[in-house]
């Protein structure tokens, strides 16, 4: 599992890994569960997270880079996908495959919407067609008080 020490919770983001690069996901494997949303804001993200780390925890699985991927598919719900180094019993396991877009932001949550219009702009200026876009909030809020960043990465399937 990655290295929690610092805070005992979320391992701090190195977003030069991740920013403004191409990725080729052949098979990559993830757990998927359903988050209530309420006008797009999560109510139950903490439970639902919670309840799916336990299961990988338990059966001894890695996080690969602590990926964790939501797909807001409406106002009422949000279906996030945790990267996993296998397949977990009692879970959805997913798999996840295609080429994939990757650009960092930091700030507040309230900077969502620029942080779209920029990534859509992005997108189109390397010549890529957006096929679906996940949204990775790479730390808890109490972890990026604690590091005094909060990274969001935006990652969208291209063609």
């Amino acid at each position: 599992m990655s290295d929690q020490s610092e805070t005992g919770c979320c391992p701090k983001f190195d977003p030069a890994k991740w920013d403004d690069k191409v990725l080729e996901w052949k098979e990559k494997k993830f757990v998927k569960d359903k988050v209530f949303t309420i006008f797009y804001m999560p109510v139950n993200f903490g439970k639902v997270i919670t309840k799916l780390i336990g299961k990988i925890i338990k059966t001894k699985a890695e996080m690969p880079d602590n990926l964790g991927l939501s797909d807001h598919t409406s106002k009422w719900n949000m279906d996030i996908y945790v990267a996993v180094d296998r397949d977990i019993p009692d879970a959805e396991n997913v798999t996840i495959k295609g080429k994939f877009f990757s650009k960092v932001y930091e700030g507040p949550f309230k900077d969502t919407g620029k942080w779209c219009k920029d990534y859509d702009k992005a997108v189109k200026e390397k010549g890529y067609n957006l096929k679906k876009m996940y949204m990775w909030y790479t730390t808890c809020p109490k972890c990026a008080k604690v590091y005094g960043k909060n990274y969001v990465a935006i990652i969208g399937e291209i063609e």
